[in-house]
């Protein structure tokens, strides 16, 4: 398993987030790889997808699929 350092990274919240403080995800754009992780638990974890399957994603969310 490959470590990527996210410490530079700058963070956004996902327009689908509850701006209510439950479910709340935060991506970093504009990398190789995109990082997700759960904005309630900034130091945990994240998963990391490659860009183009990160874009499969969100286009299939926005599809309703």
């Amino acid at each position: 398993m490959r470590t990527v350092n996210l410490t530079t990274v700058t963070w956004r919240k996902s327009s689908y987030s509850n701006q209510d403080g439950g479910e709340c995800l935060e991506v970093a754009d504009n990398l190789p790889h995109i990082p997700v992780r759960d904005s309630k638990v900034p130091a945990g974890p994240a998963l990391v997808f490659a860009a183009g399957a990160w874009a499969v994603f969100v286009d299939e969310v926005k599809l309703g699929g």
